[in-house]
């Protein structure tokens, strides 16, 4: 396997799990009859960003790498706030 097909598997697996955000949340949203956000959505964001961002570095995109790097700070906030709202509710 040469480096570059390597490379490209990475982006393909990056956005696999940048669709697979959207693909959870239309699911969660069809089943509660209104629109959700479930957890993995964010989950799946951070893994594709992460991922995508690693791929943007390899080729040297300063505007994909923006576009990654500031997207991740946006899902760890996030899911921070569901995890500190969630364990809050438990608490309660």
């Amino acid at each position: 396997m040469t480096s570059e097909y390597l490379w490209l598997g990475i982006g393909f697996v990056g956005q696999a799990f940048f669709f697979s955000r959207f693909f959870v949340q239309w699911l969660a949203s069809e089943k509660a009859g209104r629109s959700v956000i479930p957890m993995s959505f964010w989950y799946f964001s951070l893994l594709g960003g992460a991922t995508l961002l690693v791929y943007a570095i390899h080729l040297g995109d300063p505007v994909f790498i923006l576009g990654q790097s500031t997207g991740a700070f946006i899902y760890l906030r996030n899911l921070y706030f569901r995890l500190h709202e969630d364990s809050g509710q438990s608490a309660a």
